[in-house]
């Protein structure tokens, strides 16, 4: 299970299939009066595709990574093309000014705000010239997310430990790639401070999941960020937040879910934590020492969730509107 050029292939033209899609949409939007009245389009002239703005914003992360890794894909020159009229200054500066409405405080928070900052951060690595542009046109919207990031971050007494987009380990997750590709030294040492105060005394984590809406593991969400905030300290921390994992408990995270009804949007998030485990799975045991006894069980327990979910990324547009973005998280991990 590794991503090729076949994969990839698929991914892209999922993707392609989704961003531009305005139909259905589920707007994160609130209105003020009957001048707020607006199409997803007319909000959101870039992210108004893939069913709502978030989905839409790591659709064109997965295209994004994906022309960068795999520049020769048939798709390559049919991404080019979309992101060359959709990632416009005057698009860019349409989301930016929505942002800034009283009524878009909360908009997308922190979900949407941290995906956004991944695609920053994925566009900034891109050494074509048409990567750099866009990623220079994105980044005053960036910009204005990391700000949020940190006028939030100070007022937020207590994390959101859940499985849906309010997971505010996922979103420091996240948001901390795009800190540290940028140099943005205030924000990484504000996401690094907010993790330790939230989570560095967690320990004899019970693991009172899976709930049916998530697609997100509470606990190796909150694994997976403070392995990338605590570094060559993770291993004990992890021993005290899980201090049963080598016996395989709790026995709830290392095996796979099963959805009902991938028809149904919220059943169908199940197959996303299946692919967020994974992706978990082996960043955790990345940073074990090889002889720690976790290591293999979870690359193995990953392996499992990929297996299980993977050949459901496509085939019903409640899933595949999102899951490509959170297979290549897993498979790229």
């Amino acid at each position: 299970m590794t991503l090729d050029l076949a994969l990839a292939s698929s991914f892209a033209s999922t993707a392609l299939g989704h961003v531009a899609r305005e139909w259905p949409n589920k707007m994160d939007h609130v209105m003020g009066g009957s001048e707020d009245v607006l199409s997803p389009r007319q909000a959101h002239p870039i992210f108004y595709g893939s069913f709502d703005w978030h989905s839409c914003v790591h659709g064109w992360w997965t295209l994004a990574t994906l022309v960068r890794l795999f520049p020769q894909m048939p798709e390559a020159e049919r991404v080019l093309s979309a992101a060359e009229v959709t990632f416009s200054p005057a698009h860019v500066e349409a989301e930016r000014a929505y942002l800034h409405r009283p009524l878009s405080r909360g908009f997308e928070r922190p979900y949407g705000w941290a995906w956004l900052l991944m695609l920053q951060a994925e566009l900034n690595r891109h050494a074509t010239p048409e990567g750099r542009r866009w990623a220079r046109e994105l980044e005053p919207l960036s910009q204005a997310f990391a700000d949020r990031f940190m006028g939030f971050l100070p007022i937020s007494a207590y994390p959101v430990r859940t499985g849906t987009h309010f997971s505010t380990a996922f979103a420091l997750r996240l948001a901390l790639d795009y800190a540290e590709g940028v140099e943005d030294r205030g924000l990484e040492r504000l996401i690094q401070d907010k993790a330790l105060q939230w989570h560095g005394d967690d320990r004899d984590c019970q693991a009172w999941e899976p709930d049916q809406d998530a697609f997100l593991s509470p606990a190796l969400m909150e694994a997976e960020l403070m392995r990338r905030v605590l570094g060559e300290d993770f291993p004990a921390w992890f021993d005290g937040f899980l201090p049963r994992a080598a016996t395989g408990e709790p026995g709830v995270l290392f095996e796979p879910v099963t959805p009902t009804d991938r028809t149904d949007g919220k059943i169908a998030h199940l197959d996303g934590l299946n692919l967020s485990r994974a992706w978990c799975w082996r960043g955790i045991a990345g940073a074990l020492p090889d002889d720690h006894s976790v290591r293999a069980l979870a690359l193995a327990s990953a392996d499992r969730h990929l297996a299980a979910s993977l050949p459901h990324v496509t085939g019903d547009y409640m899933g595949e509107h999102w899951l490509a973005s959170f297979a290549l998280l897993a498979m790229r991990a």
